[in-house]
């Protein structure tokens, strides 16, 4: 492979369907799409400075380098590329891309980054300022994420989480088929619209949690100031701690330490469907505070 070696390429496509090229402490600077069309790229230690630097590329390795925050959209429509040990500052990065693998990587402005993509593995990753993270993307596995943003995952299919720490109201809505595992997770209106969500050794806060999801698995959760969970949802949970307030799950079984309200409307779901195993249940009711 040809290698360049520190030098600052400016103007528009600098290296438009380069080849075989190792790029080593290289500056992008002012000039949009320097490597659209690119094959079989090796870059470390190197600046992209403007728009655009990887769009329609295939096989390409990427370390120890540095998106500022005018590399926007940064990398889109792009097969079988790798980032490690990076800074990304750019928002609205990898879209529409195949087979993207990120390792210590941090986003520290994810708007609109990972949207559409499929085949992703993430592994200690931090995304920030990160509004519907992964929308709509497919087949991802992700260990060690820190999430910062709302609506992260909308729409996602096929997704593994592991060891993560996420702060993001409505997460996985409109998901299908998503384990979580070995997690914290803090939003309101988690999972709604979901089918096949499964939540195991996870910790989670919420106001009206995990409701409307088709196929429900929680095993071993925790639930810390969580309300108003499991309306009109058909459910499996095994909770290890106490539930602020239950409403209206459809079916399936719930079993929790403690159950600080209990609502069922008997003339909206079917009570018999839902097996409640909880032995301290503070206040049964049939309608929710609001319309009392």
């Amino acid at each position: 492979m040809k290698t360049v070696k520190e030098i600052i390429y400016k103007g528009e496509r600098a290296l438009f369907a380069a080849r075989d090229l190792k790029i080593d402490s290289c500056v992008f600077a002012e000039g949009e799409s320097p490597l659209k069309e690119g094959r079989n790229l090796d870059i470390k230690n190197s600046l992209f400075q403007w728009k655009y630097p990887l769009w329609y590329c295939k096989d390409v390795k990427i370390k120890d380098s540095t998106w500022f925050e005018m590399a926007r959209a940064g990398v889109w429509y792009t097969e079988h590329i790798s980032v490690k040990n990076s800074v990304i500052q750019a928002p609205k990065n990898f879209r529409r891309c195949e087979d993207v693998s990120l390792t210590d990587v941090s986003f520290t402005n994810a708007l609109e980054t990972l949207w559409e993509c499929e085949g992703v593995k993430l592994k200690n990753v931090t995304a920030t300022g990160a509004p519907y993270f992964a929308m709509n993307s497919e087949e991802m596995e992700i260990d060690g994420l820190i999430l910062d943003g709302n609506y992260a995952f909308d729409g996602a299919e096929d997704v593994v989480i592991r060891n993560s720490r996420m702060l993001t109201k409505d997460a996985f809505w409109n998901t299908e088929n998503v384990t979580v595992y070995d997690s914290f997770i803090a939003g309101e209106y988690l999972g709604w619209n979901a089918k096949n969500l499964t939540l195991i050794n996870c910790t989670i806060e919420s106001l009206q949690g995990m409701c409307y999801v088709k196929n429900l698995v929680m095993k071993n959760c925790k639930l810390i100031n969580t309300t108003l969970a499991f309306e009109y949802s058909s459910v499996e949970a095994e909770i290890d701690s106490r539930i602020e307030s239950v409403f209206n799950p459809s079916s399936g079984s719930i079993t929790a330490k403690e159950i600080g309200e209990l609502i069922i409307e008997p003339d909206k779901i079917d009570p018999e469907k839902t097996k409640i195993v909880c032995k301290d249940i503070e206040i049964c009711s049939t309608r929710p505070e609001w319309m009392r």
